[in-house]
């Protein structure tokens, strides 16, 4: 039952209550403050390091589910593939058509791109702990609804798998705004950029793990696999089968953490405007891990900014705020153009390269098993010689150099390296291949330690409460349009001038990577350092009466029925 002030009895009747306005707006006012200080300057503790992990296996999985197409895409091209091998070389059996492999890997990021705009709206308007979960649920469906795919008459299973892997990217988009919102708002200011980081990393070892699934279950099927011919690799069929639907698995498990986590209490501040929860949260969460509800609570709903479409505008159309999403929004497209041209495409450039020839008095299955085995290695190679270290490398330097400096680094290096690699690309692999994936593994390098990493982590934290989220679903989806960008053009471009699987047109691809890396350059000047700085001092709104009065009634009764979490009790049942 909910009771207004009108209602309650005493100290809260409707003059007194009236009297106290001012003193009521400076208490909310002064409480918020002291809220904010306690996050802002919390200990690290056995809750950020859960939501470290919560938000981590998203992003496992997130990565192990893109990138495992990588390698998934030439089996299925073995199994359903119409393309035959090239004349010269071992036959390592049938391939997809450009349209078919381009499909296949677009598919996610065109979910991801409306998953992190809808995702990202949605936890500004009904919260993050509300949204956190369902984007998970999404992932595990379509993830295991891809290893039970199968084709008939009237339909493909390369057109099956593409719809799955479009809903698939959808649950995939709405993690990313969650996850860099929750982590942000939850971690104390001196850490904030290597918790961030730390979750963001995960993304590394998901990639990592789908190339050693693949090796695990190829060299698991070896005895099969070489008794196979190269027109029918039957056993190839359980192989795409096995590490695509093992990726729901972390997923699964981490499905009821993200359920249980409490709401952040900037979110309870600041847009459901109840100073009096989040002080009540924060007491709690950070010293149990749990978070308490009490039924009999009076709710104070302070008057604070709120979001609108007018607000929105208004806010943005600010030189001082708008940039910082124009910088945060462009900086992810020039990022992603190489780096999902690249991600997505290892398998394709180390064979164009020579990566793991294979020995020519191979026949039979022997070869498709040779060549699988080939291009899970070089995946892992470059993983833990590039992905790996990149991120390390940035958790050990964002919160004492900041994102910014790491940001331009990595620009300038990955313009440097993409202009060698292009434009010495016929030197490099006529004379000296392993310099060439030494330049490959230093561009997955600075990718991560540099812009791969700062554009998670700053549109996380440069904008107010009220549109944080959905600020970084838009840079983020802004990232993805580079992506797809990529990935139909790598698709459409690479054979130009030469038959097709011959990677002709890598070298300019290359090079045109490395225009978009100096583009990004310019967009990292428009983004403010962000490191050691509280959330609400970067977004560049005033906090002097941040709160200007209490709004409406007073009311009592449970905030939020559906707030619960492994071990909360409430007060009423001590």
């Amino acid at each position: 039952m909910w009771l207004t002030q009108w209602e309650l009895p005493g100290k809260l009747d409707p003059e007194s209550h009236k009297s106290g306005g001012d003193h009521a707006r400076y208490s909310l006012d002064q409480k918020r403050r002291a809220v904010l200080a306690e996050v802002d300057n919390a200990s690290f503790s056995r809750f950020h390091l859960k939501v470290c992990f919560v938000a981590g296996v998203g992003f496992f999985t997130d990565a192990y589910d893109l990138f495992a197409i990588n390698i998934a895409s030439i089996m299925l091209g073995n199994v359903y593939g119409r393309v035959p091998p090239p004349s010269r070389g071992p036959d390592t059996g049938a391939s997809l058509n450009n349209a078919q492999d381009t499909g296949l890997k677009v598919a996610s990021p065109v979910g991801t791109l409306v998953g992190q705009l809808v995702f990202g709206w949605l936890a500004d308007i009904v919260g993050r702990k509300r949204m956190y979960g369902v984007e998970l649920c999404i992932i595990i469906i379509s993830t295991f609804a891809q290893a039970l795919s199968g084709s008939a008459p009237s339909i493909d299973i390369i057109a099956v798998l593409v719809v799955w892997r479009f809903l698939q990217g959808i649950g995939i988009g709405g993690d990313y705004p969650l996850s860099a919102v929750i982590s942000s708002e939850f971690s104390s200011t001196r850490t904030r950029g290597r918790l961030m980081t730390s979750v963001f990393a995960a993304q590394g070892w998901g990639q990592l793990s789908a190339a050693v699934v693949s090796i695990i279950a190829v060299t698991a099927y070896k005895s099969e696999i070489t008794a196979d011919s190269t027109t029918n690799p039957v056993h190839v069929d359980f192989l795409w089968r096995i590490i695509i639907g093992l990726g729901c698995v972390p997923a699964t498990l981490a499905l009821y953490f993200r359920l249980t986590i409490p709401e952040t209490p900037r979110f309870t501040m600041d847009v459901e405007r109840n100073v009096r929860q989040a002080s009540q949260d924060v007491d709690t969460f950070l010293t149990t891990g749990t978070f308490v509800v009490d039924p009999d609570a009076i709710v104070q709903r302070a008057n604070a900014p709120k979001a609108s479409r007018r607000d929105f505008i208004a806010y943005f159309r600010k030189w001082e705020n708008g940039k910082i999403l124009l910088g945060t929004a462009y900086s992810w497209f020039a990022l992603d153009i190489a780096f999902y041209g690249l991600g997505l495409n290892n398998s394709i450039i180390l064979q164009n390269i020579g990566f793991g020839t294979i020995d020519p008095n191979l026949t039979g299955g022997a070869v498709i098993y040779k060549n699988l085995v080939n291009v899970s290695i070089g995946n892992i190679v470059l993983s833990c010689a590039g992905l790996l270290p990149g991120y390390y490398a940035a958790f050990l330097f964002i919160d004492s150099w900041g994102r910014r400096p790491i940001q331009l680094l990595g620009f300038i290096m990955l313009t440097i390296i993409f202009i060698v690699m292009g434009f010495g690309y016929d030197a490099l692999i006529a004379h000296t291949k392993g310099t060439f994936v030494f330049l490959f593994c230093l561009a997955n390098f600075f990718q991560n330690f540099g812009p791969n990493t700062t554009t998670f982590i700053i549109p996380g934290e440069a904008f107010p409460t009220r549109y944080r989220s959905t600020a970084h679903g838009i840079s983020a989806a802004t990232g993805k349009l580079g992506a797809i960008i990529a990935q139909v053009g790598f698709g459409k471009l690479k054979d130009i001038g030469g038959r097709p699987g011959s990677g002709a047109f890598i070298d300019h691809i290359l090079e045109i990577f490395a225009f978009f890396m100096f583009t990004g350059i310019i967009s990292t000047l428009l983004l403010p350092e962000t490191k050691q700085r509280s959330l609400e001092d970067i977004s560049n709104e005033t906090q002097d009466n941040f709160i200007q009065g209490v709004a409406g009634a007073i009311e009592l009764g449970p905030v939020r029925d559906e707030r619960s979490l492994g071990g909360m009790e409430s007060p009423s049942s001590e």
